[in-house]
């Protein structure tokens, strides 16, 4: 009977899986190629999760502290509604000028105040005072304003319509007056964009020096290297090698290092002042050090490799056959050369301009031991504001915009190598 069951059995467990639809090879490679992504999905997941944390979140957080204003909509809710049927015609009416005065009474006794006067300052000199000033008389005299003449003799400064006039170009959570502020550009008392005053206009002529010194930092670096990556590319693969090690023995070198080393070389009683006065060439010591030419010499020593390397690798790949081609054909040596090699490095000298420059316009180090005051670039002012000033959303600002520019330089050189491996196809 037991020998019936499991013959049975067997036959019902054949004939199910004769019912059963076969696999095809499709299905088998699908189920494949799905394991296959998964696996490569599941490995990258770190590098993923290391780029956001490390590079996407600190870009985003950037962003967003270049345009935030939440302290103050926060601190002076109420004021920050009223005073948006304000159209800077005159004075705001009493009634918005006594809610913010409640507001800044009440922030002066919770210890806010310091802050958001600091905040305010920024936009209007003198504004940290004025506030600081209002909120000790309003919580000592313990007194509230029943006219616009009680406001104003808590200090005459409220009767000028430029301080409510900043109170509210920052009543909203977001405002471009970091920006503002990064162009040399401000909101003046009627709320539309007025350029700084002379004395402030700082920043249009710190990028201007930044960009000028890079592209000089750069052209110097292209000059140089472009030889010397021809000569990598054309020597036996020894020799080549050899020199290689060369290019790259600064990378081996911390970067504190390299500039001190310079310091010593520029300095007044440095190893090349010694030598010009030694060998006649000069009768007095030159000044390069703590200035525009102390800040390029060194950066240039620094950056070289960065425009090598890309230049080599592509030059490395271009066949010999193209010069020998254009000879057979009678042109020149400087010609071939010309016609021929050179638009065939563009990509590689497209590559080495673009990170030179990029890695010229956000240096930090070099330009605050080597530049001194005149050799002073962008960064080092981001610098300051992050450290001393601590206003980080000018700092923010400041990024933002280097961020825009390198950006921007991406966008043209993809559309420079582009057109050029259209004309190299053609």
């Amino acid at each position: 009977m037991s020998r019936e069951l499991d013959s049975l059995e067997s036959v019902t467990s054949l004939k199910r899986q004769l019912t059963k639809p076969p696999v095809t090879l499709k299905a088998q490679l699908q189920r494949a190629e799905r394991k296959k992504q998964t696996r490569s999905v599941l490995l990258i997941i770190p590098l993923v999760a290391f780029i956001c944390v490390t590079f996407a979140f600190p870009l985003v957080e950037m962003l967003y502290r270049s345009v935030d204003n939440q302290s103050v909509p926060k601190a002076f809710p109420e004021t920050a509604d009223y005073i948006k049927q304000w159209d800077y015609q005159g004075l705001p009416p009493l009634e918005i000028q006594q809610t913010f005065m409640a507001e800044l009474k009440r922030a002066h006794q919770h210890k806010s105040l310091p802050k958001l006067a600091s905040r305010l300052n920024i936009e209007v000199s003198g504004m940290r005072s004025l506030l600081m000033k209002t909120g000790r008389k309003l919580n000592k005299d313990n007194v509230f304003p029943t006219s616009l003449e009680e406001i104003r003799k808590l200090d005459k400064r409220w009767a000028k319509p430029q301080y409510w006039s900043a109170i509210k170009t920052l009543s909203s959570s977001y405002t471009l007056s970091y920006y503002l502020a990064a162009l040399d550009m401000r909101y003046d008392e009627s709320g539309s964009i007025t350029m700084q005053p002379e004395t402030r206009q700082v920043y249009v002529d710190l990028f201007i020096k930044t960009f000028g010194m890079s592209l000089v930092i750069t052209l110097i670096c292209l000059v140089m290297a472009y030889p010397v990556s021809y000569l990598l590319a054309n020597l036996p693969d020894k020799k080549a090698n050899l020199l290689l090690i060369v290019v790259l023995l600064p990378f081996w070198t911390s970067l504190l290092v390299r500039t001190t080393s310079w310091i010593v070389l520029l300095q007044n009683q440095g190893v090349l002042n010694d030598l010009l006065i030694w060998s006649g060439l000069s009768d007095e010591r030159l000044a390069m050090i703590h200035n525009t030419f102390g800040t390029i010499v060194a950066m240039v020593h620094i950056l070289l490799p960065f425009m090598i390397l890309p230049l080599y690798s592509v030059m490395k790949g271009i066949s010999p056959s193209y010069f020998r081609a254009a000879r057979s054909l009678g042109a020149t040596p400087a010609t071939a050369f010309i016609r021929v090699y050179m638009p065939l490095t563009v990509p590689g000298v497209g590559a080495g301009a673009l990170l030179t420059f990029i890695l010229s316009i956000g240096f930090y180090i070099t330009p605050a031991l080597v530049g001194g005051r005149s050799g002073q670039m962008i960064s080092n002012m981001i610098a300051y504001h992050m450290q001393t000033s601590l206003n980080w959303g000018m700092a923010a600002a400041l990024g933002g915009l280097l961020l825009g520019v390198v950006t921007l330089l991406f966008y043209v050189f993809n559309r420079i190598v582009g057109i050029n491996n259209i004309k190299v196809g053609g």
